[in-house]
């Protein structure tokens, strides 16, 4: 149906005695299906005004609706279905008609339906943001029940509403309020939503891990047991919730878990339970705190019992083989039993630096003083982590969600924070890293706005020192050992340098892998950031999206790139005799677009 001034009616429209999304079930699995039924579409509407005046309100016909009004209608007054105007005005997200209610006299907070809710849980289980800050500012009391003994929170959490959650939260509603009874929010998430989300979303918010409700005893870790919902399980254990909290059955999680037959779930939790007796010992919490070096001088040591078996005096390639195979294998069982998981993210690092130390100890250069540094600086810089007290991160919420700018692209739901422009939230450092690059494993570090430029020079000293190592490696060679590479060919050559000094070509391997990976990234960063002027994370979404488009998309035209001076200027933050001078730009706090004074026109934004 097509109105004057309002187009297309056929979406977004609800009827019925209850709010969509949930019904008379209160229960998540039923989420689908009623909220199908309740979009039903309305009777195609030809002329409106002959609209009675839900129907206008379904609609959003104002004119129609204020004339009704005018004319004597009560706006207080509930249908048959003992709905009221103003329900049907909030699931249908029609700002306008809400105002205008309000100020002829309805009441905000009139029950309605035969859930019993007031317009605010209406809108909350449409999740329409807009209109939910709308009645909250007219008074709306978010802490008022519904026929299923739900509140506000309870429905947003049910709903998995996450801005909606934040934006409550932010406002004073308790994290921790109960229903009829005694669930948390935390409670419900854990046990009526399935997956992470948005159990890992309330924890950001500190709520109490361990309080039970008022029936069975249970704290939300039990609850999640019960459901069998293993990510909530995952969060709930690292966070720090109980596992010695019994139920009113006298049932701990364990119990609960072993009772449902649930495998996962009893692994999970027998091994924190190992965990965190452990951490009884004094031994063990020392281990804990010195895994890093403990998995560094691992590295270091495994890499010289490489070189050292394949350097061993012996004929036998089989019993070097198998001893190779006996050192991986007690290897490996080091990480698994004394470095957690948290912490095998660096085993990469670890394995470059052990790489080097023994490049460095067979062939000294002095270039490896500048690697050495340069990794430090990339390691040990704040690569541009946006931090933001509490109080900081509520206002955020509030400031965004009343501008209606509460969204993915704007806000990060790990963080709590409004996110900068170019940012990005690694999952890896639990945190979101001002103009991303990427996540290097060779450091074990963000790549972003405070450290990138560290970031190049380390791969430029990295690709020189074994470049310098694999050219020594066959200087060597051809003044220690007699090979016959002209004469008898590539293989002969091969086995005579094996025989003559496994070691160095161990060594050669080593460097010869490092610079291959060092020297991609390089050229590649270089190319990135003189012609393109994109970090790779933003180079690799635009080629993602080309992928989707019927024109092609160039990666050269974006608001990023102002040409290959001005783009190393900027990267390095360097000038050239007057001639070219960066454009100083703190991309930790930058939210809006800013263009260097010699780009005027607009480009695409990436």
């Amino acid at each position: 149906c097509l109105i004057p001034g309002i187009g297309s009616c056929s979406e977004n429209h609800s009827h019925g005695p209850h709010p969509p999304g949930f019904g008379r079930y209160g229960i998540c699995a039923h989420e689908n299906k009623e909220l199908a039924n309740a979009r039903e579409a309305l009777p195609l509407i030809e002329d409106s005004s002959n609209c009675d005046i839900v129907k206008a309100t379904q609609y959003g016909i104002f004119e129609r609706c204020k004339e009704l009004v005018e004319a004597g209608y009560d706006v207080r007054q509930p249908d048959k279905e003992n709905v009221s105007l103003l329900h049907w005005a909030a699931i249908n997200n029609r700002l306008d008609l809400v105002k205008f209610y309000i100020s002829k006299g309805a009441v905000v907070d009139q029950l309605g339906g035969d859930l019993n809710s007031t317009p605010l849980h209406w809108a909350i289980r449409q999740g329409h943001l807009p209109m939910v800050i709308l009645l909250l500012q007219h008074g709306a009391d978010p802490t008022l029940i519904d026929g299923e003994g739900f509140s506000s929170i309870h429905l947003a959490v049910l709903f998995q509403h996450m801005p909606i959650i934040a934006y409550l939260i932010s406002k004073g509603q308790s994290v921790n309020m109960t229903d009829v009874n005694g669930q948390t929010p935390l409670m419900l998430s854990a046990y009526k939503v399935i997956g992470p989300e948005p159990t890992g979303f309330l924890l950001k918010f500190n709520p109490s891990l361990n309080v039970v409700d008022k029936i069975y005893q249970n704290t939300p870790l039990h609850w999640a047991v019960a459901a069998g919902n293993v990510n909530a399980v995952d969060k709930l254990l690292e966070a720090g919730s109980s596992l010695d909290i019994q139920n009113a059955k006298g049932e701990t999680p364990l119990d609960m878990a072993l009772q449902n037959k649930n495998q996962l779930i009893i692994h999970m939790l027998k091994t924190e339970a190992k965990m965190r007796a452990n951490q009884k010992f004094r031994l063990w919490r020392w281990l804990q705190k010195c895994e890093l070096f403990l998995l560094l001088m691992l590295s270091v040591i495994t890499m010289w019992a490489v070189g050292y078996i394949l350097d061993f005096n012996s004929d036998s390639w089989l019993l070097k083989g198998c001893l190779l195979v006996t050192l991986f294998f007690l290897t490996s069982l080091f990480p698994r039993f004394l470095v957690g998981y948290k912490n095998l993210v660096y085993l990469p690092t670890a394995f470059l630096l052990s790489s080097i130390f023994w490049i460095f100890m067979t062939c000294f250069i002095f270039s490896i003083i500048a690697f050495l540094y340069f990794f430090y600086k990339t390691w040990a810089t704040d690569p541009g982590f946006t931090k933001a007290s509490e109080e900081e991160k509520k206002v955020n919420i509030i400031t965004l969600a009343e501008t209606g700018c509460l969204d993915f692209r704007t806000f990060c739901t790990s963080c709590l924070i409004r996110k900068p422009l170019r940012s990005l939230h690694c999952h890896v450092c639990n945190s979101c890293v001002a103009r991303y690059d990427q996540h290097c494993l060779w450091t074990g570090r963000c790549i972003g706005f405070g450290n990138h430029h560290y970031y190049i020079f380390f791969l430029f000293f990295l690709s020189i020192v074994c470049g310098w190592i694999i050219y020594g490696s066959f200087i060597y060679w051809s003044n220690h050992c007699a090979t016959t590479f002209k004469e008898d060919g590539l293989w002969t050559y091969l086995n005579q340098i094996v025989a003559c000094s496994p070691w160095v070509l161990y060594i050669l391997m080593l460097a010869t892998f490092h610079f291959s990976w060092s020297t991609f990234l390089l050229l590649n960063q270089l190319f990135q950031i003189a012609f393109l002027g994109l970090t790779s994370h933003e180079r690799i979404s635009l080629l993602k999206q080309s992928r989707h488009m019927k024109q092609t998309l160039s990666l050269r035209k974006t608001p990023y790139n102002l040409g290959f001076t001005q783009n190393l200027a900027d990267f390095f933050q360097c000038s050239c005799f007057g001639l070219v001078k960066p454009c100083v730009v703190d991309w930790t706090s930058q939210y809006t677009m800013v263009f260097h004074p010699a780009r005027e026109k607009v480009l695409r934004s990436v």
